[in-house]
């Protein structure tokens, strides 16, 4: 039976990478990892990016589904509306595992669809 390579062990027992977050550039936790579609799934959007949960769930409350499929669909345009930028600053000043914050989802309230 052949010994595996030194090298090998040290990489196989090695901690993996972490993560960031493209919204909020922090190190999600992996109880945290969620997948954002960019395009959400209603509107036919395949492509996914992994978000801390707080970040996932604030980019709902902010957007509908419309808007995100229509405008939003990249992080690059998360990024330059207001509200999220207003997010991402007070949520960087939060240690990486916190999770509370996150407003509501305009997907159940007909009387603010889509605004921003």
């Amino acid at each position: 039976m052949a010994r595996k390579n030194r090298d090998e062990m040290v990489s196989w027992n090695s901690e993996p990478e972490p993560t960031f977050c493209p919204l909020c550039e922090r190190v999600i936790p992996e109880d945290q990892k969620e997948d954002h579609h960019l395009v959400p799934k209603s509107k036919g959007g395949k492509a996914t990016v992994c978000l801390h949960h707080v970040c996932h769930r604030q980019i709902h409350a902010i957007f509908t589904d419309g808007q995100l499929a229509k405008t939003f669909f990249t992080i690059e345009a998360l990024l330059e509306d207001q509200a999220v930028q207003k997010f991402v600053t007070w949520i960087k000043s939060k240690p990486v595992g916190f999770s509370d914050g996150a407003k509501d989802s305009k997907q159940g309230s007909h009387s603010n669809r889509g605004r921003k």
